[in-house]
Order: C-alpha cells, then sequence, then structure tokens
C-alpha cells in the first residue's frame, strides 16, 4: 500500500472544508444581528452591486412612495441626483409614522421601519393593498448599504429628521423645523451609497433613472415624477406625467415604427381570486397591445408597478390567450390554407407590441429584485382577460383582425422559410468540414478562454490573423456589409452568407423558439466576440450592423456580457525617441498639453503681473480643456461666448439661449433664469414662449397640422429657444481660472495682450495671448512642434505586430463592452429602430436634432 503524501488532502476534507483540525459546532455557527445580513449578502437584496444594483437603491426606495400613490394619497414626487452625488426621493403622502410603537419598546415607527428587516405597513391588514415592496426589505436594504442615510419626515406641521450610517441610527429622531405648509405631508430619504459595497462606482446615471421613471409615470397615470441633476457639469431636469397611461406608454414605443392599425388595443379586466388564508381579493390587468411591421415583438410585464424581465405568469397567461384567439379567428374566418404552417406563439407574436400591467394585492416574485412573477392564479386571470378582450375586438373591427392575421400566416410561412434555411446552414456546416473557410480558428477549446475577433476586410483580417495569440484568439474576417436585420425576416437574414459565416462560426445558432437551430447560449464556442472594425464612417457602420445583428438575434449573447467592441487607437504620437497609441482626440490634447507645457509658464499681464508655470499651469490647462468643451454649446445654438459672458449678472451665467427672426433679420437674447423667461414671453406673446401661450394659440392649417406662427405687422416672427443646462458648470470653470490665477474679467481683448507664453529657454520666442482660450490654443501650438502625429483610419493601415500590441493584446488592449439590459431595453429599441428601420422620417429627425452634437466627423 503506498504512503499517503502529507501534503495531500483528503478529498472529504476537501469538499467539506473541515479537516482533522477544525471543528464543526456551536462555535462556528454565527447570527447575523439587525441590517448586517444585507451588508454581508448584498446581492440576496439588490441583484450584484455594480451600476444596476446601485440604481436599484433608488428604485427599492421609489417603490414606497408609487405604494403611496397607488393607496391614494401621493401626487407628485421628486427625485434629485444632488452635487454631493447623493440621490434624495420626496414625496407629497402621508409621510411615515413618527410616533413610538408600543410592541417595540416606544421605538419611533419611521426607525422601525427603516432598520428591522421585514417591518413595515404591507404585511397583512397594512397600509397598502397594491404594493410593490412586498418584503419590507426595500428602503431599510438601502439604509444598510449606505454609508449615510437620512430620512425627513413631513407631518402635522413639522419636519421630523432621523440619520443612520451603514445601517446603524446615529441621530436618533428629532424636529428639525416646521414645514411652510401646515397641511404639508411626505417623506424625504436621502443616501449616499457606500463604496465599499458599490465597488465599480457609486455615481448616478440621469439616463439611467430617467428609463424607469418615465415607466413609472406610464404604470401610474396622474402621478408627477420630477428628475433633477444638481451635479456640475452634468446639470439637468426633467418631468414624467401621463393622463392616459400604458395607452400612452404604447404609443411611444410604437412612433418610430410602421403601424397596422391607427389605435392601441385596450383589453382591461379584473377578476376574484382566492389568495390564501380563504381569503378573496380582486387581481387587476391592464393590457394594451398594438402590431407594427416589425419582424420581433416587444412585451413588457410589470405587477404593481415593478418591471419583470424574466417574465412570469402573467405573461405566460397572455401569450396562451393571444395564440388560441387568433388561430379561432383564423379558423371560423377560414384564412389557413392546408398548405399553411400551423400558427405558433411566435408567429401570433411578430411585430406586437405590448405593455401588460397587473395589481395583485399579494404578488410573489422569485426573489427581492422581483424579476419574475411566480403567482399561478395570475395565468388564469390574464389569459381569460385577454382571451375574451381580443375576441371582442376582433368581431367589432374585422379589418384590423384579418391584417393582424394575415401578417401572422405570413409570419409562419416566413417562420418555415426560416426552419429550411437553418437547416441548409447546419448542414453545410456539418458537410463542409464544420467550419467557414475564412475563419482562423485558435486551438483552445474552452469558450470561457477563447476570443472571436470579427474583423473588417481582408487586409485587416490578414494582419489580425499574423499577430494574434492562435491559442485563444480567432479571427473572422468579413467582406462587405452584413444585411440589415431590423428591415427583414428571419428567412431573408439566413440567405446572407456574412450571417451564415458568423452563425456557423459562433454556434449558438439564431432567433427564438425551440425548433432546431434555434440560439443556445450553451454551444457558443467562444467566451468574448469582439467587433473590431475602421475609426471611419464604413466602419462604425459595419459596427452598427453587426450590433443590430447580435441584439435582434442572438439577444441573450449581449445580455450575459459576451459581445465586445475593440478600441483601435485614433493616433500614433512620435516625438524624438517616445511614442504612444492615442485613443482619441481628448487623449490627444491630454499628451499636447503635457509636451507643451514642459518649457513654458504663462505670464499675467497687467498691474499686477504674475508667472504661472509647473503644476499649476497643468492645472489651468486641465480647466481651459474643460471649458472649451463646455462653452461650444453656445456658438453651436447661434450665441457668441463673448456676449453670452456679457449678458451674466453677479456670476450667474444666463440658463436659455433665444434666437428670434424678424423677416431677413434674426436677434440673439440671452436670458439670466426662468423668470426672465417668463418676463420676455409675457411682453411677446405672438413668439409663443411658453406651453400656456402655446395651447391658446393652437391653430390648424388645412392638413390639420399644428401652426405657431402669428402675423404681426405685416411681417413672420419665429423664434427658437435653447437651454444651457451647463450654464452653471461653465461658471464653476471661470471660478476655478480665477482661482488659479487667471482673470476672467476681460476674457476677449482687440488691442493689447492679455498674457504671454514665456519660453523659460529664450524670452525671445514669448508669444502674446490675446484671450483666456489662447492660453490654451498657443500651448497646444508649442506641443504640436517637433511632433510627427499619424491618424489611423484603417486596421489595415497597422502592420501585425502594431495591431496585437495596440487592440488585441489582453495587457495593454482597450475594449468596450456591450450591454443589453431590461433597464434600458426601451431606449435601445427605440434607437435600433429609428436608425436601422424602415421609417426614414425620425432617421431624418435624428439625425437633424443631434447634427449640432457631433464633435468628430468623418468626411
Amino acid at each position: 500500500m503506498a504512503e499517503k503524501n502529507p501534503e495531500e488532502v483528503d478529498p472529504k476534507e476537501a469538499n467539506t472544508g473541515v479537516g482533522d483540525d477544525q471543528e464543526y459546532g456551536a462555535a462556528q455557527i454565527t447570527k447575523l444581528e439587525g441590517l448586517e445580513a444585507v451588508r454581508k449578502r448584498p446581492g440576496m437584496y439588490i441583484g450584484d452591486p455594480d451600476e444596476r444594483g446601485l440604481h436599484h437603491c433608488v428604485f427599492e426606495v421609489l417603490d414606497n412612495s408609487i405604494d403611496e400613490h397607488l393607496a391614494g394619497f401621493c401626487e407628485k414626487i421628486h427625485i434629485t441626483i444632488c452635487e454631493d452625488g447623493s440621490c434624495s426621493i420626496e414625496d407629497d403622502g402621508r409621510g411615515i409614522p413618527v410616533e413610538p410603537h408600543e410592541d417595540h419598546d416606544g421605538m419611533p415607527v419611521v426607525e422601525l421601519v427603516l432598520t428591522n428587516l421585514h417591518a413595515g405597513g404591507k404585511f397583512g391588514q397594512g397600509a397598502y393593498k397594491y404594493s410593490g415592496g412586498l418584503h419590507g426589505v426595500g428602503a431599510k436594504c438601502v439604509n444598510a448599504l449606505s454609508d449615510w442615510f437620512i430620512a425627513d419626515v413631513y407631518r402635522d406641521g413639522q419636519i421630523h429628521r432621523i440619520e443612520f450610517a451603514r445601517g446603524h441610527t446615529t441621530k436618533p429622531l428629532e424636529v428639525v423645523g416646521k414645514t411652510d405648509d401646515p397641511k404639508k405631508t411626505g417623506t424625504k430619504v436621502t443616501f449616499f451609497p457606500d463604496a465599499s459595497i458599490f465597488t465599480i462606482t457609486t455615481e448616478f446615471n440621469f439616463d439611467y433613472l430617467s428609463a424607469r421613471l418615465r415607466e413609472l409615470a406610464f404604470l401610474n397615470p396622474g402621478v408627477r415624477i420630477y428628475l433633477a441633476d444638481e451635479r456640475g457639469e452634468r446639470a439637468r431636469k426633467t418631468e414624467f406625467y401621463y393622463e392616459e397611461g400604458i395607452v400612452e406608454f404604447v404609443r411611444q414605443l410604437g412612433e418610430n415604427k410602421q403601424l397596422m392599425h391607427d389605435e392601441p388595443i385596450v383589453m382591461r379586466g379584473r377578476r376574484t381570486v382566492d389568495i390564501g388564508d380563504g381569503q378573496e381579493e380582486d387581481v387587476f390587468a391592464d393590457i394594451v397591445m398594438q402590431y407594427t411591421g416589425d419582424y420581433h415583438d416587444h412585451i413588457l410585464p410589470f405587477a404593481n408597478s415593478i418591471p419583470n424581465p424574466d417574465g412570469g405568469t402573467h405573461l405566460t397567461g397572455f401569450r396562451g390567450a393571444l395564440t388560441r384567439a387568433i388561430n379561432k379567428f383564423a379558423q371560423d374566418n377560414k384564412m389557413v390554407k392546408e398548405k399553411d404552417p400551423a400558427l405558433t406563439g411566435d408567429d401570433c407574436r411578430e411585430g406586437l407590441i405590448c405593455v401588460l400591467s397587473i395589481k395583485h394585492p399579494n404578488p410573489r416574485f422569485n426573489a427581492q429584485t422581483k424579476v419574475k412573477l411566480v403567482n399561478n392564479e395570475v395565468e388564469g386571470v390574464v389569459s381569460s382577460i385577454t382571451y375574451e378582450e381580443i375576441g371582442v375586438y376582433f368581431d367589432e373591427h374585422p379589418k384590423v383582425a384579418k391584417a393582424v392575421v394575415d401578417k401572422v400566416i405570413n409570419a409562419a410561412r416566413a417562420r418555415e422559410a426560416a426552419r429550411k434555411a437553418r437547416d441548409t446552414v447546419r448542414k453545410s456546416a456539418l458537410s463542409g468540414g464544420g467550419l467557414p473557410g475564412k475563419l482562423a480558428d485558435c486551438s483552445e477549446r474552452d469558450p470561457e478562454r477563447t476570443e472571436l475577433y470579427i474583423v473588417e476586410g481582408d487586409s485587416a483580417g490578414g494582419s489580425a490573423k499574423q499577430g494574434r495569440d492562435r491559442r485563444t484568439q480567432a479571427i473572422l474576417p468579413l467582406r462587405g456589409k452584413v444585411i440589415n436585420v431590423e428591415k427583414a425576416r428571419l428567412d431573408k437574414v439566413l440567405q446572407n452568407k456574412e450571417i451564415q459565416t458568423m452563425i456557423t462560426a459562433i454556434g449558438t445558432g439564431i432567433g427564438d423558439g425551440e425548433m432546431e437551430g434555434s440560439f443556445n447560449l450553451e454551444k457558443r464556442r467562444y467566451g468574448k466576440i469582439i467587433i473590431m472594425t475602421d475609426a471611419d464612417v464604413d466602419g462604425s457602420h459595419i459596427r452598427t450592423l453587426l450590433l443590430t445583428f447580435f441584439c435582434r438575434q442572438m439577444p441573450e449573447l449581449v445580455r450575459k456580457g459576451h459581445v465586445y467592441i475593440a478600441c483601435p487607437p485614433l493616433y500614433l504620437v512620435k516625438r524624438k525617441k517616445r511614442a504612444e497609441y492615442v485613443q482619441d482626440d481628448v487623449e490627444l490634447n491630454s499628451i499636447l498639453m503635457e509636451l507643451g507645457s514642459e518649457d513654458l509658464s504663462v505670464k499675467v499681464c497687467g498691474k499686477a503681473e504674475k508667472i504661472i508655470g509647473g503644476e499649476d499651469l497643468k492645472g489651468v490647462l486641465d480647466i481651459l480643456s474643460r471649458l472649451s468643451r463646455l462653452c461650444s454649446i453656445v456658438p453651436r445654438n447661434g450665441g457668441t461666448f463673448e456676449d453670452y459672458l456679457a449678458a451674466s449678472k453677479d456670476g450667474k451665467l444666463p440658463d436659455y439661449i433665444l434666437k428670434v427672426r424678424e423677416g431677413n433679420r434674426e436677434f440673439t437674447h440671452y436670458l439670466l433664469d426662468e423668470k426672465a423667461l417668463v418676463a420676455f414671453a409675457e411682453e411677446n406673446e405672438d413668439l409663443l414662449l411658453l406651453p400656456e401661450q402655446v395651447k391658446a394659440a393652437e391653430e390648424t392649417d388645412e392638413d390639420g397640422n399644428l401652426v405657431n406662427v402669428v402675423k404681426r405687422e405685416g411681417s413672420l416672427r419665429r423664434a427658437r429657444l435653447v437651454e444651457i443646462p451647463q450654464s452653471k458648470a461653465i461658471a464653476t470653470c471661470m471660478g476655478d481660472l480665477k482661482s488659479a490665477g487667471i482673470p476672467t474679467d476681460q476674457f476677449y481683448s482687440q488691442d493689447k495682450p492679455l498674457f504671454e507664453i514665456v519660453d523659460n529657454d529664450d524670452e525671445r520666442k514669448n508669444e502674446p495671448v490675446f484671450s483666456v482660450p489662447g492660453i490654451l490654443e498657443g500651448i497646444l501650438a508649442v506641443g504640436r512642434k517637433g511632433v510627427e502625429i499619424k491618424r489611423f483610419k484603417g486596421l489595415g493601415e497597422m502592420n501585425a505586430k502594431e495591431l496585437y500590441t495596440t487592440t488585441m493584446d489582453p495587457e495593454t488592449r482597450k475594449m468596450l463592452k456591450v450591454k443589453l439590459n431590461e433597464d434600458n431595453a426601451v431606449e435601445a429599441d427605440r434607437i435600433f429602430t429609428i436608425l436601422m428601420g424602415d421609417v426614414v422620417e425620425p432617421r431624418k429627425q435624428f439625425i437633424e436634432d443631434n447634427a449640432l452634437n457631433v464633435r468628430n466627423l468623418d468626411v
């Protein structure tokens, strides 16, 4: 018998983690007190503590305000991203109770519900019948995961405040003041996320929040939701309010698509169900849907205003009922021919936009993050309402019904054609040696360790093949542009040679459904799919076509984070023996500023001459670079920065630029704030600058279009108003310049220099500067001297070594990870539809709206 190696670990010990020297008894059992469980395992409560988990904290607090609205006590909700990076959520509901709780040693109720798990008004005969936050852990989770957390409660004409830090009370409940209105009630929660928990980011994203707040406003007609961002350069604000609720939601989802019927189909109903313990309650379902000419569906399910991206029983009930109703209509009207394939659920949902919202007194989710509804009784409720309502609608609107069923039948025929095309692709892969000939595969077979580079063109593909790591990196060159999958059905998509090549190489299959050859993530051959295209217009177009393909036909590949975009450098900068690859213009300017300021200083001319150099000069240049990006919005909107500064008052810069055109003449007005705007609008009512003025003066032309141009004394006056949200950030930069020793009272000069760029080695090379921005321009000009700047317009311009070093080496490369989650799915769908869809007008409008925002135009 072989002697046992003392360093070897017994398999039993390895599996249990308990060896001879470890005991397993009472001493090894730990009970986490209070909110410590949340801090130890945040993933159980908010999901991963990444950007999504960070914003989930806002939504957990926000759910409480929405519950107040559902209960009939809240009309306005204010969400503010504060200047210090914290976030506040304030509502005008009843306010969390502040009196002592008899069953908990007189602890104030507000402290109880913010520090004790599963304490709240949403259990049993609580304060809320239809609530989104049902587990009683929402706001207290946020409390536990916050560096600090403050709750202000407005009740009885007083402001009550209690403060916490990481779940522990730091200041007990106290009255800190009186409300302006004695009848004011509500709750305001302000928190700052704990960086030790949210290690990826603690910065709140305005657009991320907007998407969810817009949904909530749609789902809860009558509530006004205000979002503001008070952070310097990003100061923004918006409001969400929709009287018609999810009907407007569906209209917005379909506004850039080809609609098959003008008005959405609205289905509403309620059913009484047994919710346990012999109790019966009403469950309400609101379903609004509309068919479009698209080739994919977009169904958004919600339960008590909570989005359920993984669906659940309400979605299952809707899908089944929709399929049965359409099949019944088709059969009753003998629309399906014998040779036609049977109509499946996928066929019936092609081109469908739908928002499905239920209200349930006791919904059950699969986790605290509430991504999937699991109440079995809901399936029958939604199914019966959907089947009955669609039947009634089809009977009352036979033309719409016929158009819908015709589309479904065409979808079924296309599905059958796609199945044959799938079989062709699959069989050719099996019979032709498996993989496409142009694919340079890697030797590694573990998909977690492999990468597939999809490269634009054979030239770049050749360089990539020569320079790659053959063990883990595969190269697939594409010739030309792939088909735009947004405009084509699956059967047409599968006929495209480049698409066939990609599907075969990736190995996952394509599209939804259960037929053989459909998408299966487990069959992927590579852990990373990396799109590598040129940094020009054609490269951007190809990249967009590929992203459209992945997001529409392989969305799970994107959701799971397997799709990336390579970031090849834009420039190669050489100076003497120094060579650097530069990603963009911002980085290039940073290098040029560093090179230009090495041997230079700036002298401030005037009575109190001052020399600025070294690190101080670098700080000034950083401020000027930031200011240059910010103030560019003024000339882009028809103003001049000099006039814009002249219109300031007590350090406050104008918030609006107003262009007024009278005949052939144009006048520019700089309006300091909203008060100035209202005053100007009231003096110039014909310009219709305020919403109420527009409403009062609405006229229509012969085609029914609104006309907001009013004749005045024989001439036409037109106005274009632009808000400058960067005004506060620009003012901050001006203040920073002053603090750094750069006077800003005189920003431009015509006759004498304001500054002098001093060459520390040779005063004869000193350069006069006649404006504050001229300092940056002068330094950059010096930085360019003796520097060779090469711009790469194509990957093929790099040799194999350059391409690998800059773009493919895991140690040095930069890549963008493509994200597609349910929080931004609506906006992603909208952008894809505008940019890649059949309807031209929205795309034209998008280009016109964003033309002035282009910084790098490649023509």
